[in-house]
């Protein structure tokens, strides 16, 4: 079972992200994936105007869906698509939600993920303030979906930094996860591996971590180093920076075997949804 992760340098063109994107899914359908992970932002990095995008592919008059599902038929390609703003369904007026699209290989939309944890932080970088909730809406579902890979959990960037989230994703059957990101290059260099690799190793599934590596508009630098990790938290293919198509298969078996030698779902005492009683406090 062949996965892919894709990483990319968007900028603020969507077409010609676009025809990067469609480059390197073909690389990755060539490479044998059957499920592909396009990074966050994969259409368009830098842009002042991600309601006015958002709007337009809600009625339709927009080039990124059309586009993402044409290109999943032709390719015959499961892909996650990243992220692009998209409005609640039937509300094209209303606030956009970071969506992290699954299509399947007809080009159906199998699963939507709105964002939930959105990245309102100050970064010493040349940027400096980061505030996503000036334009998007909070999410507020946990999304995962059966695709010819696995049972999959879908996540974007910032999610890494709630690994409650991912308890509730195992807790719902998920056997790899997705998280395309934007992480910036200050926030990597100190914490992005920490986190994929606590993530993969404490859920006991794969992560699909796509990622924006390089520099785009805004001024804004990404620290790339997209990644596949395994349920013993290994690096099975990674890239620092530019575009990259990174492939590894999933091990079905030894991840079962992983999973009832260390048997953790069983063993937790606090679930994320309140299954069990809170923490004990004394007066």
């Amino acid at each position: 079972m062949s996965l892919a992760v894709i990483q990319m340098v968007s900028q603020s063109d969507v077409l010609a992200n676009l025809a990067q994107a469609r480059n390197l899914l073909e690389q990755a359908a060539e490479g044998g994936a059957q499920l592909a992970v396009l990074p966050e932002n994969f259409a368009a990095m830098g842009r002042s105007d991600s309601a006015a995008i958002g709007r337009a592919e809600a009625l339709g008059q927009g080039p990124i869906l059309p586009w993402l599902k044409q290109t999943a038929r032709d390719l015959k390609l499961w892909i996650v698509a990243g992220t692009l703003p998209l409005p609640p369904s039937g509300q094209a007026d209303a606030k956009a939600h970071a969506c992290s699209l699954l299509v399947d290989d007809r080009g159906e939309q199998v699963a939507r993920y709105d964002k939930l944890h959105l990245f309102d932080v100050d970064v010493a970088d040349n940027r400096g303030r980061y505030r996503e909730s000036d334009d998007y809406a909070h999410g507020h579902n946990v999304v995962v979906a059966d695709t010819p890979v696995g049972r999959l959990g879908l996540t974007v960037c910032y999610d890494l930094r709630f690994p409650e989230l991912y308890s509730a994703l195992r807790e719902a059957g998920a056997e790899l996860i997705t998280a395309p990101a934007a992480f910036t290059a200050v926030t990597g260099a100190a914490h992005w591996e920490v986190l994929i690799r606590a993530r993969a190793i404490e859920t006991q599934c794969y992560i699909l971590a796509a990622a924006q590596g390089g520099i785009h508009p805004g001024p804004r630098e990404t620290f790339g180093h997209a990644a596949i990790v395994d349920p013993w938290g290994r690096i099975l293919a990674e890239q620092d920076r530019g575009p990259a198509v990174l492939l590894a298969e999933r091990d079905s078996s030894e991840q079962a075997s992983i999973r009832a030698r260390m048997p953790v779902s069983t063993h937790r005492r606090f679930f994320s949804q309140g299954a069990l009683r809170p923490a004990h406090t004394s007066e």
